[in-house]
């Protein structure tokens, strides 16, 4: 029989084949996050699951495949947890905190696949040298977190500042929290998302006149 040299897509795949990826992304995820990326091999990962490396390949013809199916897994269901928190809220203050505490609350949840999508974010490339989580995923995240802060400006709450930098600094006040959590694993990460969500909405509100 010929190898596959891609995965079959989505809607092709059967019960058996999506549970049988979801099984491997899971023991991936876990092999990253406990040895790093690098030694994070095929091997590894089918060995951890208990299957063949054959059986890996059938499904993830390259590490590479796998490691996209992670981030989107892990991506999709960030979006998922804190989606729904920041639209209830009613002022742009509220969706500030949301936004923080959400997105600690999702990674207090599934520590594991945070510290593997750091480990990805900081070593997984494509065969052509470029990152599999590059720039545009900042950028991204960036713009949407400006957006919250220029709406929460053009209501009054909060102060006049630049944009940019204040997203890019609440983004990298979140992101430096996996590293931490594998370094201190008692790490009250709830309390953390409080403490932010204070610093920062003292850092946008409105000074009184």
């Amino acid at each position: 029989m010929r190898a596959r040299t891609r995965s079959v897509p989505a809607e092709s795949r059967s019960f058996t084949e999506t549970a049988r990826r979801a099984q491997i992304v899971d023991c991936a995820i876990d092999t990253i996050a406990a040895v790093g990326f690098a030694k994070a091999s095929v091997d590894r990962i089918a060995k951890r699951a208990g299957v063949s490396k054959g059986v890996i390949t059938y499904h993830f013809p390259n590490k590479e495949e796998i490691v996209d199916a992670i981030v989107e897994k892990v991506v999709a269901a960030g979006r998922a947890h804190m989606e729904p928190r920041i639209l209830a809220e009613t002022s742009a203050a509220g969706r500030l905190r949301a936004y923080i505490e959400s997105d600690l609350e999702f990674i207090d949840a599934h520590r594991k696949q945070l510290i593997a999508l750091v480990e990805i974010a900081m070593s997984a490339r494509r065969a052509d040298g470029s990152l599999v989580i590059g720039p545009e995923s900042l950028a991204g995240r960036t713009a949407n977190l400006e957006e919250l802060l220029r709406a929460g400006q053009r209501s009054g709450e909060f102060r006049r500042f630049n944009t940019r930098v204040m997203a890019l600094t609440i983004i990298q006040a979140i992101d430096g929290v996996p590293p931490l959590l594998a370094r201190e694993p008692d790490l009250d990460v709830k309390l953390h998302g409080r403490e932010l969500a204070t610093v920062f909405a003292l850092a946008t509100r409105k000074q009184s006149s």
